[in-house]
């Protein structure tokens, strides 16, 4: 069943059509708004951080939050669907993950880009096609302000064409890869494609 479902949702996804952005007035408070972590207390990111960015890309190599927020910034306001059940709005800015493609010189041998975490090792991978959506985004604010570690600081990824769990928090590594990887929840049964 996980493939007929992956091909119709890839055969439903279109890289230019944008998730409709809720007015301002539907934004969650942020402590209606959940928060998630695997590991048993709330993660911090080391003093040394920084965004490692590899696989197939011409210029691969690490990136401070600073050298982030220098890159054109992309905001949006988009509803979350969790496969619980529930939903929220936020408003999210940070770097396109396009962009960021573009600025490491990812090659187009590329098919997938996996993303992982200094939480207990939490991780997925993704389709291109999604990855690169432009309402996927490497978010360092939510609300108009910084982003808190409750929902993933320094850096987490958020779109508004996938599903919560796919949406990696607390980010350390941008892999651009050949092949399909796997992911933390997607290797315990969970959709792999995870599309909205």
């Amino acid at each position: 069943m996980e493939r007929w479902n992956e091909r119709v949702e890839r055969f439903v996804f279109s890289t230019s059509r944008l998730a409709p952005e809720p007015p301002a007035a539907d934004i969650t408070p942020d402590a209606a708004f959940p928060s998630y972590f695997i590991s048993d207390m709330m993660p911090f990111a080391p003093a040394d951080w920084a965004l490692k960015v590899g696989g197939l890309v011409a210029r691969p190599g690490a990136l401070s939050l600073d050298a982030l927020k220098k890159m054109p910034r992309t905001d949006m306001r988009v509803r979350h669907h969790c496969v619980e059940g529930w939903s929220a709005v936020a408003a999210w800015h940070g770097v396109r993950l396009s962009d960021l493609a573009k600025f490491v010189g990812a090659s187009s041998d590329a098919r997938y880009v996996e993303f992982r975490s200094f939480d207990s090792g939490y991780y997925s991978s993704w389709d291109i096609e999604s990855a690169t959506h432009p309402q996927t985004i490497l978010a360092y604010g939510m609300n108009g302000r910084m982003l808190y570690p409750d929902h993933g600081a320094p850096l987490r990824l958020y779109s508004a064409v996938k599903l919560g769990y796919k949406q990696v928090k607390y980010l350390t590594e941008v892999n651009f890869l050949p092949n399909r990887t796997g992911g933390y929840w997607e290797n315990q049964g969970y959709e792999w494609y995870g599309g909205v």
